[in-house]
């Protein structure tokens, strides 16, 4: 599976009844902050199926970029969808998910296999890299997402807000 090839196999999958096309974003404020991410299904002509968003954090971009993926998956997997194509303008997310990038941040990894994990039950899953342009349905809902978050985050009391911890760096 990699983000420029259909995996083996796959020949005739854009055809094959099952087959669903997911778009997928995330988005955050203040990285980290609150996030919102999204998921837009659609069939292979262009059909929006169903879409879903989800609000939270905070958290980096990156993870609000794997939790659209995790949404994406989780929604695919209820449609019982058999051949899945994602499609996802996060560079990074793409290749490590295709392998071409190891994950080294700590906190991606627990979502990179998640992740992984919830490719099982397709038959084949290809993922595609695209630009920002192509995926303004999911980025938009995602962003819709954040504002729900950022308003949450607004409204609790500041005592009660997460902050990430600096940072500490010893130098050798």
């Amino acid at each position: 599976m990699t983000d420029a090839d259909p995996p083996a196999g796959a020949e005739g999958a854009s055809d094959a009844p099952g087959h669903l096309v997911v778009y997928i974003d995330g988005a955050s404020s203040g990285n980290p902050g609150p996030c919102g991410c999204a998921a837009v299904v659609k069939t292979p002509g262009g059909e929006t199926v169903l879409e879903k968003a989800r609000a939270f954090g905070p958290a980096t971009s990156n993870v609000a970029e794997y939790q659209g993926l995790i949404l994406g998956l989780e929604v695919a997997a209820t449609l019982k969808a058999s051949h899945l194509t994602i499609r996802s303008d996060s560079q990074l997310l793409v290749r490590q998910l295709a392998g071409r990038y190891k994950v080294r941040s700590p906190h991606l990894k627990p979502l990179w296999r998640q992740a992984r994990g919830m490719l099982a039950p397709f038959e084949t899953v290809e993922i595609e890299h695209i630009p920002r342009q192509d995926n303004k349905e999911a980025d938009a809902l995602a962003r819709k997402a954040l504002q729900t978050a950022r308003q949450v985050d607004a409204d609790l009391p500041p005592e009660a807000r997460k902050r990430a911890r600096p940072k500490t760096f010893r130098l050798k």
